[in-house]
C-alpha cells in the first residue's frame, strides 16, 4: 500500500481504510478542538469536532475546561443543538435528562427506576479522557494514555509560540466567525495540501499577479524558503529564510511598519530589540497532524465527514491588542477565503 516513492490510490477511497483511520488516528492521538477565547466567559460553551464526534467544549463556573460528547447517557440523543452559548447545564429534549457544564448528572424524571439519586454519579454524560491545552489552543485525545500533548507536538509547538508573539500581548484570539468549505475529497487530500510548496506558482499565479504581493517569490525557483518534517505527521512551509533575506520588517503581512504604526509602536514596546525579528520572520505556516493548519493569517480545522468528503472550517487569526493588524487580517482573509475569496476561485 505504502512504498518509498508512491502510495496506493485505495488509501483515499477505500470506505474500510477510512475507518481503520477513524479508530486509530482520530479516536486515539491529540487532535485540535477549540481555542480558550472561543468560550471567554464563566458556563460559556461551543460546539466542536472530533472527526466526526461532536463534542461540547464548555468553561464551568470555576474557569475549566471539559470536552464532553453531545450524547445522552440514556439514549444517546443530542442534548445540545445551539451552536455557542451560555448555560450551567444542558437538559435532553427526549427525556428531560438534565446534565451540568462539567458533564455530571443533575437530575432525571422517576429516578428510581434507574437506582434512586445514588445511580446519578455513574451516568454523566461521556466525556473526552484527555484534554490539553497549549498557548490557548484546546486539544482532546480519546485515549485514556498515551503521549502526552507536548510529546505528540514535539518540535511543532513551536509554530504556537511564534503565532502567540506577534501579539503585543502575547495572546491569540479566535473570534472573527468561521467559514466553511465542503471539499468532496479524503481528508488526507487537506492536510497533504496545506504544506505542499509545489502547487502555489501554478494554481494561484492569477491572484499572486494581480494582488502583486510578492507571495509567489516565496515558492520560486530561486526561493530560499524550505520545507520541513516536523515528525509525528506535522509539516512546514519554512518560510523564514526569505523573510530574513530581505530583512523587512511586516514584510511577511506584505506591507510595512509605516502603514500599521500602533501595532508596531506596541510589539517594540513590548518585546523590545526582540520586536523586529519577530516582525520581520512573521507568522508559521505548519499542518499540525492531523487537523489544525495555520497559514499565516488564518486557521483551517479539518473535519472529515465520509471517506470522500471533509469539511474545512476556516478563520482569521486575531492577536490580542492589535486591532488595526486584526482588521487587515478579518479583510485578507475574506478576500482570499470567503465565499468570494480569489485564492480557492
Amino acid at each position: 500500500m505504502i512504498k518509498d516513492d508512491r502510495v496506493h490510490g485505495s488509501l483515499y477511497t477505500d470506505r474500510e481504510i477510512y475507518q481503520r483511520e477513524l479508530e486509530r488516528i482520530w479516536y486515539r492521538t491529540w487532535v485540535y478542538v477549540g481555542h480558550v477565547s472561543e468560550v471567554p466567559q464563566p458556563n460559556d460553551y461551543v460546539l466542536k469536532s472530533i472527526g466526526p464526534q461532536q463534542v461540547i467544549m464548555t468553561r464551568d463556573r470555576h474557569g475549566e475546561i471539559h470536552l464532553l460528547l453531545n450524547r445522552c447517557a440514556h439514549r444517546a440523543n443530542q442534548v445540545c443543538d445551539a451552536p455557542r452559548g451560555n448555560s450551567s447545564a444542558f437538559r435532553c429534549p427526549y427525556h428531560g435528562w438534565t446534565f451540568a457544564n462539567t458533564g455530571k448528572l443533575l437530575g432525571y424524571p422517576f429516578n428510581s427506576g434507574y437506582g434512586g439519586t445514588e445511580a446519578k454519579k455513574s451516568l454523566g454524560l461521556g466525556r473526552v479522557a484527555r484534554v490539553g491545552i497549549y498557548q490557548g489552543f484546546v486539544f482532546g485525545s480519546f485515549a485514556e494514555d498515551g503521549p502526552t500533548l507536548l510529546e505528540h507536538l514535539g518540535p511543532a509547538h513551536e509554530a504556537f509560540d511564534r503565532l502567540v508573539r506577534l501579539s503585543p500581548e502575547g495572546e491569540v484570539e479566535l473570534t472573527a466567525g468561521w467559514v466553511k468549505h465542503k471539499v468532496k475529497a479524503n481528508w488526507k487530500m487537506l492536510v497533504e495540501n496545506e504544506t505542499d510548496g509545489y502547487h502555489p506558482q501554478f494554481v494561484h499565479a492569477s491572484i499572486f499577479s494581480v494582488a502583486k504581493s510578492g507571495i509567489g517569490d516565496l515558492y520560486g525557483e530561486k526561493s530560499t524558503a524550505v520545507s520541513r518534517d516536523l515528525g509525528n505527521g506535522h509539516t512546514e512551509n519554512d518560510l523564514r529564510p526569505e523573510f530574513r533575506r530581505t530583512g523587512r520588517p511586516m514584510g511577511w503581512f506584505g506591507t510595512s511598519p509605516d502603514r500599521l504604526p500602533d501595532y508596531v509602536a506596541k510589539m517594540r514596546k513590548a518585546y523590545g530589540e526582540k520586536a523586529e525579528e519577530i516582525m520581520i520572520d512573521g507568522s508559521p505556516h505548519v499542518m499540525l497532524f492531523p487537523n489544525l493548519f495555520i497559514a499565516e493569517i488564518q486557521l483551517f480545522v479539518i473535519l472529515p465527514t465520509a471517506v470522500d468528503e471533509t469539511v474545512q472550517h476556516v478563520t482569521a487569526a486575531q492577536f490580542k491588542g492589535a486591532p488595526d493588524l486584526n482588521r487587515r487580517m478579518l479583510h485578507q482573509t475574506i478576500g482570499s477565503v470567503g465565499p468570494a475569496g480569489f485564492l480557492l476561485a
